[in-house]
């Protein structure tokens, strides 16, 4: 007894030996593939984002393509030959025509013959901006502003950019220029051209940084976002509950987009002067951010649908397998 004791303890030491030690690298993997994954969910909406505004900034022609629709809207039209109607009254002045008139009567008729000229000259206006040849005006215009806009953040100098209207005022004066009034409206609009500051001279530096950033990560965030949470799906070692998690990852921070964009358009709107109409600025920008706003949904359709189909779809296929006749 004494003899075989030893024996029978070296070969359970023997034995405990052989077992297997308890891996101690699980938690490091673990949190490694939670952080691939984290960081690959964070970095979806930014890959969505500068993709979107390097190709509005860089493309003069995807970006003309995209206000082109707006020389339609409603909304835009609207401001235009409001906007333009109002550069043209400031021009004319009537009051060498009402000095045959009683000064007793004079407030009144001018009150009554500017609101008719007012009248017609809106008529004439809206007639260039509804012709067909508007949309012509309408895209040369944009495609100068956004090739002053990329020479300008390429370039260096703080020159301002602006867009110039001076295409769509021609086009106005040669509608008035015979109205049949006996009065030479055209000939009192100047021929100088009419223009909206788009981007401040302070503020050419702070954009022309920003834009240097877009080119630089927009072509590497999305491969940066691919490869983390490829890395994060492999590293892990419950692949399936790691790709439900990355799903609703990525869909939660694509949500969190959405939710900014929509903050950042209501401040912007907000932030406007008084005199820019908030349809017309509602309207281009709507039709700006469309191609990002639909990026977003779609990625967090797509999320959702594969954190679905990981969630349910192996043990739905093993019920339908031991439901299934052999």
């Amino acid at each position: 007894m004494s003899a075989s004791a030893p024996v029978r303890l070296r070969g359970r030491t023997r034995e405990a030996e052989r077992l297997p030690e308890p891996p101690r690298r699980q938690p490091v993997r673990a949190l490694g593939a939670c952080a691939l994954l984290l960081i690959g969910s964070l970095l979806l909406p930014l890959s969505l984002a500068t993709a979107w505004a390097r190709s509005e900034l860089t493309d003069t022609d995807r970006y003309v393509a995209t206000v082109a629709p707006l020389a339609a809207n409603q909304a835009v039209q609207d401001a235009i030959v409001h906007d333009v109607t109002n550069g043209v009254m400031t021009h004319i002045r009537l009051d060498g025509l009402l000095k045959a008139i009683p000064r007793a009567e004079r407030a009144a008729l001018l009150k009554r013959f500017t609101r008719g000229l007012r009248e017609f000259v809106d008529k004439q206006v809206r007639q260039v901006v509804t012709g067909r040849a508007f949309p012509e005006v309408w895209t040369g215009v944009h495609r100068a502003a956004h090739q002053a806009l990329d020479g300008s953040l390429t370039a260096s100098g703080d020159a301002p950019v602006i867009l110039d209207l001076t295409p769509v005022l021609d086009r106005v004066r040669h509608q008035l220029a015979g109205n049949g009034l006996g009065i030479d409206i055209a000939h009192r609009i100047p021929h100088m051209g009419a223009e909206v500051v788009l981007l401040r001279s302070p503020d050419v530096p702070r954009a022309r940084l920003a834009y240097r950033v877009v080119r630089t990560a927009a072509p590497l965030l999305p491969s940066a976002a691919a490869v983390c949470l490829l890395a994060g799906l492999l590293l892990a070692r419950r692949r399936r509950r790691a790709l439900v998690c990355a799903g609703v990852g990525c869909a939660a921070t694509a949500a969190l987009l959405a939710a900014a964009l929509a903050l950042l358009r209501a401040r912007a709107l907000d932030g406007l002067p008084a005199v820019v109409p908030r349809p017309a600025a509602s309207a281009y920008a709507d039709t700006l951010t469309g191609s990002l706003r639909d990026g977003v949904w779609l990625s967090i359709g797509a999320a959702l649908a594969t954190a679905a189909v990981a969630a349910i779809g192996p043990p739905t296929v093993r019920a339908v397998r031991r439901l299934s006749p052999h």
